[in-house]
């Protein structure tokens, strides 16, 4: 137990979070610029989610030892994935069973204070539909993925979660 308390303490911890979900956004930029897969709105909202597991990381990596910020950054850490597994399991239930009375957005909904698609359209804009799955790996589809990805970051916080908020003796 020491030893997990002392790496959730550690900037290692923080920046193995930060370089993963930086890896998830550059592979999603990827496969809309290289692979030419048209973000739908709700892909743009998991990379809301995922710049939010971003910016929880770099908070964790400012001050790891720091007990508030550890906090901060483990709450940012919890609403990030926890939206981002909500948001995964929509689009995936709008592939797997396509309603004409189900449908997504064709604009983002951000907050007027914080116009992301209009701010760097070339990450958050959506040019796609969410009930197209042109991509699967392993016959998984993207959206799978995701929620894939999102379940291993809630399960890697279960663990941290302990060690990271208990008083070091």
């Amino acid at each position: 137990m020491q030893g997990l308390q002392k790496f959730a303490r550690s900037r290692k911890a923080w920046l193995l979070l930060l370089f993963s979900a930086i890896g998830l956004e550059a592979a999603a930029l990827f496969f809309q610029y290289v692979m030419h897969l048209e973000p739908c709105v709700m892909c743009v909202y998991v990379r809301v989610a995922v710049l939010g597991l971003i910016i929880s990381a770099m908070i964790g990596v400012m001050v790891p030892r720091f007990w508030l910020t550890r906090i901060m950054a483990l709450i940012g850490w919890g609403v990030s994935a926890v939206w981002g597994l909500k948001l995964s399991l929509e689009l995936n239930k709008l592939q797997v069973d396509p309603s004409p009375f189900s449908t997504c957005n064709f604009f983002p909904d951000f907050p007027s204070w914080m116009p992301l698609d209009k701010w760097l359209p070339e990450v958050f804009s959506p040019t796609g539909m969410c009930s197209d799955d042109p991509w699967t790996f392993l016959s998984v589809s993207m959206a799978q993925w995701t929620v894939v990805t999102f379940i291993i970051y809630l399960v890697i916080l279960a663990i941290m979660l302990i060690p990271a908020i208990k008083p070091s003796k």
